[in-house]
């Protein structure tokens, strides 16, 4: 397969969408980033139109069809019919006007190809005697059954898609002619790089534009009718068979769109029970109008409809019919590389995740699988992870946050914008004699504690840090502090209980007290017996001192 689908790695979120919408899980999850797995993807376009963050791209192929025009060959445009419902109002000579300008040799409707196609349709069943008929024209319904349905491959028409057998067409009338196809569709550019020398380039109908408005060119509003033209009707649901002879050979005929649909009635081949078919089709809801790269990225199918069947005429194109063996196409099996895991690899997996019995299989859907064992499958092939798994993520997530909650010494009490308890551990519980959570979950705060703090918080939205606070209904001292979570609206409280220090502090200080105590009063004394004896001295000393001054001056005297 061409690499004609890629990835923006850089845009990838993790969203997991293209993998819910992809119809075959052809997607590979690795290192947070989407990966398109080649050898599964059939290319039906359903992760580029519903990638939210447009990291889905398709190789553009407008400088390549540049080349081509300066080459100096005629460059033919094969223009699908779904045109008229991608650009309102404009016709194929509307369209062949405003390409000329760009420098294409001449523009033709791919409708051409399609009248071929029913034409060999119709002598297959008349001729050929088969059973069942799978028509060919959609490339990714080709894959679809190349890739999964190997068995079916026998009852897959193998003749040329409208698109080839107009290239082909074309080739033959016009020497040396490079064929560009322009269309809704991915496959097709897969399909034109597979089947080498037909189709030349596929440009999308966006890449078509957004060329024409870079060179300031804007088809006209201008519609033309031709009745030789009711092959027009292909690219709608049923188109095929609104322009074949249903009458041949006692045929059912039946259309069907959508891959899951076609994978549907893929199973029902299988099952042996259908017999004497002409099935048509299409990968896209709505056929061809409903492809991933009309413009408009959206369903209008209704107005899409209506706008192919007011284009569409009551006859088929005056085109010569080439031989059968023209028109021969050939389809082999693709093999898929990944092998199916054994049961005990998925029952591991399984048990990985958090899944040890069928009850725990949620099934929900938001990893992009349809199932956990779908999961668990692309798991042990290597195209998803565990952590793909948003349950299994949310439980480990909240097992983790709930062991911490009811292991921390600390207590928490978790309030909403209205002050009522949302959560609280059994540390809290333990500081406010509180015996279950339920008992207060639900219940505003003011029954257990004074909400004072809390509304300041919330009214200010400046936080609380470890301040001191005496709780005298519980008779307990906490450092508490206060936050409050704009983005959840919820007012966190943690308290640390703080009342034994709180006791072992008054002890101490009772004790120091009582220690200065005792000091003041041994100081006391010993200040009392000092100037006792401070006093004694005091005296002696004054006699000694009259003695002696008296026996200085009597001997002074003599």
């Amino acid at each position: 397969m061409s690499n004609c689908l890629m990835l923006k790695k850089s845009n990838c979120k993790n969203c997991y969408k293209c993998i819910r919408h992809c119809p075959v899980k052809a997607i590979r999850f690795s290192g947070n980033q989407a990966h398109i797995i080649g050898n599964e993807c059939i290319l039906c376009g359903h992760c580029f139109v519903v990638c939210p963050q447009n990291a889905k791209e398709i190789v553009d192929e407008t400088e390549k069809v540049k080349v081509f025009l300066q080459s100096g060959d005629p460059v033919v445009v094969s223009l699908a019919p779904s045109f008229v419902a991608n650009y309102d109002g404009v016709g194929i000579e509307s369209m062949r006007r405003a390409l000329k300008k760009l420098g294409f040799y001449d523009v033709e409707e791919t409708a051409v190809g399609a009248s071929i196609v029913k034409t060999e349709y119709e002598r297959m069943l008349r001729e050929d005697e088969r059973d069942i008929v799978i028509t060919s024209c959609c490339h990714s319904v080709n894959l679809l059954i190349q890739k999964y349905f190997p068995a079916e491959l026998e009852y897959l028409a193998d003749v040329m898609s409208p698109m080839q057998a107009h290239c082909t067409e074309i080739k033959k009338r016009i020497p040396n002619a490079k064929t560009v196809f322009v269309g809704p569709c991915v496959a097709k550019k897969d399909e034109a790089a597979y089947y080498e020398g037909i189709v030349d380039a596929v440009l999308t109908f966006e890449e078509l534009t957004n060329w024409m408005k870079a060179e300031r060119i804007e088809p006209e509003k201008e519609m033309d009718y031709d009745p030789q033209s009711r092959a027009r009707f292909f690219p709608t649901t049923g188109g095929v068979l609104k322009t074949m002879a249903q009458s041949i050979n006692g045929y059912t005929y039946l259309a069907i769109d959508g891959v899951e649909n076609c994978v549907a009635a893929l199973r029902d081949i299988e099952s042996g029970k259908i017999h004497k078919c002409f099935i048509e089709m299409s990968a896209c809801v709505g056929s061809c109008v409903g492809g991933p790269v009309m413009e408009k990225y959206h369903r209008s199918p209704i107005q899409d409809y209506m706008a192919v069947a007011s284009f569409s005429g009551e006859r088929d194109f005056d085109v010569a019919q080439p031989e059968s063996t023209e028109l021969k196409k050939q389809f082999t099996f693709i093999e898929r590389k990944l092998a199916q895991p054994s049961e005990t690899e998925i029952c591991a997996v399984l048990r990985q995740m958090g899944k040890f019995k069928p009850a725990d299989e949620l099934n929900c859907g938001s990893c992009g699988y349809n199932s956990c064992r779908e999961k668990a499958i692309a798991i042990c092939q290597g195209k998803a992870e565990s952590s793909m798994c948003l349950p299994f993520l949310k439980d480990k997530a909240e097992s983790f946050s709930d062991t911490i909650v009811k292991n921390t010494p600390n207590g928490l009490i978790v309030l909403n914008e209205n002050l009522e308890v949302q959560q609280i551990n059994a540390a809290a519980r333990k500081i406010m004699n509180i015996r279950a959570a339920s008992d207060v979950l639900g219940e505003p705060v003011v029954r257990i504690l004074d909400p004072s703090v809390f509304i300041s918080v919330k009214n200010s939205g400046r936080s609380v840090r470890d301040q001191k606070t005496y709780l005298a209904e519980y008779k307990r001292y906490v450092e508490q502090t206060v936050v409050y979570d704009k983005d959840s609206r919820m007012i966190v409280g943690i308290m640390r209980d703080i009342t034994d220090e709180e006791a072992d502090r008054e002890k101490k200080e009772s004790i120091s007290r009582q220690t200065v105590e005792v000091a003041d009063k041994v100081v006391e004394k010993q200040m009392r017996i000092v100037q006792e004896i401070a006093s004694l001295l005091g005296e002696t000393a004054a006699e000694t001192k009259i003695a002696l001054t008296k026996l200085k001056e009597s001997i002074s005297d003599e």
